[in-house]
């Protein structure tokens, strides 16, 4: 008799996991996570792969709460007058995420993500989903830039590069403004 229940809690067991495994499956056909391709993700990241590392790094995090980054320009656009100290305390009372109320202090950034909403998701899942390959298909579009004479320091922009650590195949460019009290968004 025990034999006989062992045997039926075995197919049990394996009835379970064969619904979760196609359970699995069919969500990820139907969420698309198949990965990008390289010239994907560069097409996904070529509207910001020149900004600057610091609101490229809010961009790419906020692009994971679309839902918030609708809110705060929302919110911005509403609160136009508010800038510096105020801003930064008016933030403090949203429950948004840290890198969605950092981008309230640019406003047309904040701005182009909500209009261009489904862009903004398709980056966001991408970030998730694929960061390592998503960082990569910035610097190859920097690394592009800059061997075409188009991604060069400025005064309003330092550009350089970080030699490859152990194991790197190639340099790192990164770009911070000139100023800190400035951030250059290049057109």
């Amino acid at each position: 008799m025990s034999a006989r229940v062992f045997d039926c809690l075995r197919r049990l067991a394996m009835l379970v996991a064969l619904s979760a495994a196609v359970a699995a499956s069919a969500q990820a056909q139907q969420s698309g996570t198949a990965p990008l391709t390289k010239a994907q993700l560069e097409q996904l990241v070529a509207p910001i792969a020149l900004h600057p590392d610091a609101l490229l790094s809010q961009m790419l995090m906020a692009s994971t709460y679309p839902i918030e980054v609708v809110q705060a320009a929302r919110w911005t656009r509403e609160n136009s007058g508010v800038s510096g100290q105020a801003l930064q305390d008016a933030m403090q009372k949203q429950a948004w995420d840290p890198s969605v109320k950092a981008l309230t202090a640019v406003p047309q950034t904040l701005q182009m993500m909500s209009d261009k909403l489904d862009w903004t998701q398709r980056l966001g899942d991408a970030f998730l989903a694929q960061q390592e390959d998503l960082l990569a298909a910035v610097q190859r579009l920097r690394q592009r830039a800059e061997a075409s004479g188009h991604l060069k320091t400025t005064d309003r922009q330092t550009v350089s590069k970080v030699a490859p650590t152990a194991g790197g195949k190639t340099s790192v460019i990164t770009i911070e403004p000139a100023s800190p009290e400035y951030v250059y968004l290049p057109v």
